[in-house]
């Protein structure tokens, strides 16, 4: 399964955020608990309909969501 089929946004669920295989767990929230240090074991265990690829899969729509991102560079003369 791809990330594209793990991960999926669906209008009505979640405020149509990304969200893991069309559950009720956003990318997001496996984000912020893998950056809030917890394991990967733990999060498995507390989300027990997770399987670790899910885990790969947002950590992978995360770069790909980056990866698009332009940057654009501060002028040292713009105040912000």
């Amino acid at each position: 399964m791809s990330t594209r089929e793990r991960i999926t946004s669906v209008p009505g669920l979640m405020a149509g955020k990304p969200t893991i295989r069309g559950l009720r767990i956003t990318v997001e929230q496996v984000l912020r608990a893998l950056a809030a240090g917890v394991r990967e074991d733990e999060l498995l265990a507390d989300y027990p309909e997770l399987e670790p690829e899910d885990i790969r899969a947002a950590l992978a729509y995360a770069a790909e969501v980056i990866a698009d991102e332009q940057v654009f560079p501060l002028h040292a003369s713009s105040s912000c």
